[in-house]
Order: C-alpha cells, then sequence, then structure tokens
C-alpha cells in the first residue's frame, strides 16, 4: 500500500460496530474541523499549492475536498434517516477538486467544514441505535449501514488530515519549526 497516498491505511472494519466505536468515531468527526484548520494555519499560498504527493491533489484541494465530501455525507445520512433506503448519488470527488472553487482561500472550506460537522455531529449524538442501523444504497457500494458510513467518513478525516500533516513533516513546515 502507498504509504503517500493511505498514510493511516485504508478503512476496514468488519463484524458488529459497538456503541463505543461509534462514540468514538463522532467525537473524531467533531475534533476533525479545528485539527485540520490548526494544521494549515500557518501556511502560504504557495504552500498550500503543494501537492501531498506526486500526481496527488494539492494541499489547498485536500482542505476543499474535505467539507464537499463530508458535506454529501450528511445528507446522506439525512435522507437515510427520512426515506426507506434511499439510492443516493456518487458523484466525480476528482473533477469536483478541479473546479474554480477549489483555488478560493482555504478558510472559505474550513469555515463550512466547522458548520457541517456541527450540524452532523449534532444528529450523530441524538440518533438512536435503530437509526444507526438504517442504509442507504450506494450505487457503487450497494447497501451502507450509517453506522458502518460513520467510521467511514471518521476515517476519512484523519486520513486527509494525515495527508496535510505528513506534507508539513516531510517538508519542515511544523509550526514553530
Amino acid at each position: 500500500m502507498d504509504p503517500l497516498r493511505y498514510p493511516i491505511g485504508k478503512f476496514e472494519h468488519s463484524g458488529a460496530i459497538s456503541d463505543l466505536e461509534i462514540e468514538r468515531w463522532i467525537d473524531q468527526i467533531e475534533e476533525l474541523p479545528g485539527l485540520l484548520r490548526a494544521a494549515v494555519s500557518t501556511l502560504s499560498d504557495a504552500q498550500l499549492d503543494t501537492r501531498y504527493r506526486p500526481d496527488g491533489w494539492t494541499l489547498r484541494q485536500v482542505i476543499h475536498h474535505v467539507p464537499d465530501s463530508h458535506t454529501n455525507a450528511y445528507i446522506r445520512f439525512k435522507w437515510a434517516l427520512t426515506e426507506e433506503r434511499p439510492l443516493i448519488k456518487a458523484y466525480d470527488e476528482k473533477a469536483w477538486a478541479n473546479l474554480a472553487d477549489s483555488r478560493l482561500p482555504v478558510a472559505v472550506s474550513l469555515d463550512h467544514l466547522a458548520a457541517i460537522h456541527a450540524r452532523w455531529v449534532g444528529l450523530l449524538r441524538c440518533m438512536t441505535r435503530e437509526q444507526f442501523d438504517r442504509t442507504y444504497d450506494h450505487p457503487e457500494s450497494g447497501d451502507c449501514p450509517l453506522d458502518w458510513v460513520v467510521g467511514m467518513y471518521a476515517w476519512h478525516g484523519r486520513h486527509h488530515l494525515a495527508h496535510v500533516t505528513k506534507t508539513l513533516d516531510r517538508e519542515g513546515w511544523r509550526s514553530g519549526e
């Protein structure tokens, strides 16, 4: 496995998901906006436009991608909670990362991420076990139970945070260095 592409490995979970795991994942989702903001707070535009790996996205694109992805996740949760096994729409994340709004200042997306995570975590913390058992149908992945999805998005946030922090370490850009 390519450590530049998957710095914390791929998301893997099999078997039953405990309430404790769900709580831990929700905590990770809640913490992500602050951790991501802190990681990039001192970076210049030139640093933000550095690729985290050859042929990969720039740090700026990564920062804009996370709220794009997590907004989709939040909406998918709402569909799954209000409809019976909805078929959700996939999106082309690579194409989205190349749109003009992915070149905006990262503060725009960091603010968006903080707002969407506040709402998403508020929803997640009020969900019952039965609600976490609900599913949506992803056109590429098939049946997606919400308890598994919350873990996958907790991983997703940490995965992209690691893209940023590993780049900072590799380039010697950590604050105070």
